[in-house]
């Protein structure tokens, strides 16, 4: 060493320079095997021209070792060079592996004798403990690292090879955790030195203080599944499960303190549902109600009726496809009664109690029900069977709709009336008359966006289902009303029963329907959009005779001459759907004449079907003789001769025994 060097040396401060030009210092001094060396232990070299006691502890340990102890001293000052530089690279990495290494795998007792020489270098460096406790576990760790290991401790820098990529992300993991757990803790980190002197006594408690044995842990725990049977890597195996004890019962990658923060531990978990059940067992009660399926997600049993109320059920799509449900049905099943959140605010609180179980579908058992027939796909036919609605001599209304506009099971009938002229007199006619008459067939009563003193009139003077929605109410509900109850009247028909509904109006349902559904840019005259009009449409198609039993009638009033654009528009639009029409005329009301039936425009398609072949025969010759005159002339003649009868039969056989019938015999033949 020259006299250049010398000075270099004494002039400046050693704790100051960086690792790789104390090395080469220690290289010009002609120092052997310092390559190894910690920067603590590499000053104390350099001062006092020898390498410490620390270093040659080395050499028992190159004895035990697979592979020989040459790997920790340079070939050639070229070579060394180069593990210098590479040692500079990642010095925090390397130090963490070959600390936990050694505390792995050293035997006891050594670490305790390689920390005495560290504590003499002690006031060289305020570093030099914690370095040179290091460069003793990492001589340790070099006689146990397996063969794909030594390369990388031979250079002294490069970062710890593991078994798959999946160990690395692991590792650092661990080494994030632990340092979060450190923060947490708060100890600072000029305690290490006291924990390296109690590091055999108090494992645990070096955990939780030590930066750098806590970013360790995980090549410590790749070293207990690889090799054991020595007593240090059990208790470290014990001081670890202390540790993950103390911290909450954090495993291997916190999922345990997880489920414990979100309360879900395996305990609670388990009495959770142990209280569950009783919860459910106790709170169980039956129910009843009609079915809405309102979307693909939601569906709900009406308990009150057909509106939408609070105490409704909710049902789940599972329950429904397990048990065959459709919109419409019946149900009555055991529903489970919420708690205290039914009355809460916000996100916790439940608008529906919920229904569990199904016990029955329309009176038929959930077996029953899933083998039923869809509607759809029912054959239908003409109607072929009358239904009578002549009921007392002195009620002339439904004695002229049987003679002019004759019904059978699934017609599909309007009555087109202006305002004013009876239509919802003659809808309670012609229910108490089906009622009366036809006991067997279900009558349903459809008020949409009505008065509500007509709709109580109605429910008062009508023995059937009255379903209403009064005008006071949103489009919405004038719509899932009418839906609901064309639904629950399909699934009656699918039994095999005949139902009679009567829907007024059509017309302002076709409102509705215009006001609620979302606008497609395709305007008719009147403001109506053209989807608007589909949903009444499919409400009046549902009305068919269906083959081999049951049937659904249909008779739905129109608004005409209302002055609105929109109503002419819906009533054109349904025109041609029905198969029977019965027109009321305003100039025939304004005289008070009722029922005020213009007689020439009404009537029945295929009403030979209906009618007996003597009975089709008169009709047709008194329909000869009312269209030869005026509609109020032809509506005041069949009154007053209606008057004179106790029946329509009685009727007939006085219009069939007149001089013209007589006359007029032998035309036509009709059987």
């Amino acid at each position: 060493m020259t006299d250049t060097d010398t000075a270099h040396v004494a002039s400046s401060d050693l704790a100051s320079l960086k690792l790789t030009e104390l090395r080469k210092i220690a290289a010009e001094k002609g120092l052997k095997g310092v390559s190894g060396l910690r920067k603590g232990d590499l000053i104390t070299a350099i001062q006092t021209g020898t390498v410490p006691a620390r270093a040659r502890a080395e050499a028992p340990a190159e004895v035990v070792a697979e592979a020989p102890a040459q790997a920790e001293a340079p070939a050639e000052p070229a070579r060394e060079e180069k593990k210098d530089e590479q040692q500079d690279e990642r010095p925090q990495r390397r130090r963490a592996t070959r600390r936990t290494q050694a505390t792995d795998e050293a035997p006891e007792g050594k670490p305790e004798q390689a920390d005495k020489p560290a504590e003499t270098a002690e006031p060289a460096a305020p570093t030099a403990p914690t370095e040179a406790t290091e460069a003793t576990e990492a001589a340790a760790n070099a006689d146990k690292q397996e063969p794909q290991d030594k390369s990388d401790q031979q250079d002294g820098s490069e970062e710890p090879r593991y078994e798959s990529r999946s160990a690395a992300r692991r590792a650092r993991r661990n080494r994030a955790r632990h340092n979060q757990r450190e923060q947490e803790q708060g100890q600072p980190d000029s305690g290490q030195d006291k924990q390296d002197q109690q590091e055999q006594s108090s494992e645990q408690q070096d955990f939780g203080d030590n930066r750098d044995q806590q970013r360790g842990q995980q090549n410590q725990k790749q070293d207990q599944n690889q090799r054991g049977g020595n007593r240090n890597q059990r208790g470290d195996n014990r001081d670890n499960r202390d540790n993950r004890d103390n911290n909450d019962g954090e495993g291997r990658r916190g999922r345990r303190s997880r489920r414990n923060r979100r309360g879900r531990g395996g305990d609670q978990h388990d009495g959770g549902q142990q209280q569950e059940q009783q919860h459910d067992s106790a709170d169980l009660q039956d129910v009843a109600g009609i079915l809405d399926i309102v979307d693909n997600n939601v569906a709900f049993v009406r308990t009150t009726g057909y509106h939408a109320g609070p105490a409704d059920v909710f049902v789940q799509n599972q329950l429904i496809r397990r048990s065959g449900l459709r919109a419409g049905d019946a149900v009555t099943g055991k529903v489970k009664i919420g708690n205290a959140q039914t009355h809460g605010q916000g996100r916790n609180r439940q608008k529906a109690n919920q229904l569990v179980s199904v016990d029955t579908v329309n009176g038929l058992s959930v077996e029953d029900a899933r083998s039923r027939p869809e509607f759809s796909k029912l054959t239908p036919l003409y109607p072929n069977q009358r239904l009578r609605l002549e009921t007392e001599a002195k009620v002339l209304t439904t004695r002229v709709i049987d003679l002019i506009m004759p019904i059978g099971k699934g017609q599909r009938a309007l009555i087109v009336s202006p305002p004013k002229a009876g239509k919802t007199t003659i809808l309670q006619n012609i229910a108490n008359a089906i009622s009366t008459n036809n006991p067997e067939c279900h009558l349903m009563v459809v008020l949409v966006d009505e008065r509500p003193e007509e709709v109580t009139d109605m429910q008062r003077s009508v023995n059937g289902e009255v379903i209403a929605s009064t005008f006071d109410r949103p489009p919405s509900e004038h719509t899932a009303v009418a839906e609901l109850a064309i639904e629950r009247a399909k699934r009656l028909v699918e039994q095999g029963k005949d139902v009679v509904v009567l829907l007024d109006s059509i017309t302002r349902l076709g409102r509705a329907y215009n006001n609620s559904s979302p606008a497609s840019g395709r305007i008719l005259s009147g403001g109506v959009d053209s989807n608007a009009l589909y949903p009444p449409k499919r409400f009046l198609g549902a009305a068919r005779n269906i083959e081999n039993g049951g049937s659904l009638t249909i008779i739905a009033t129109a608004m005409v001459e209302t002055g609105s654009a929109g109503d002419t528009v819906i009533f054109e639009e349904f025109k041609g759907t029905g198969n029977a029409e019965l027109k009321l005329d305003r100039k025939i009301s304004e005289r008070r004449v009722f029922p005020a039936v213009d007689v020439n425009p009404s009537g029945t398609r295929k009403d030979e079907l209906l009618l007996a072949p003597e009975e089709a025969r008169i009709m047709h010759k008194l329909r000869r003789i009312l269209s030869a005159l005026d509609p109020q002339q032809a509506i005041d003649l069949l009154i007053k001769q209606l008057k004179k009868t106790k029946s329509n039969g009685e009727f007939l056989m006085q219009v069939a025994s007149s001089a013209p019938m007589a006359a007029d015999k032998e035309e036509e033949d009709y059987s």
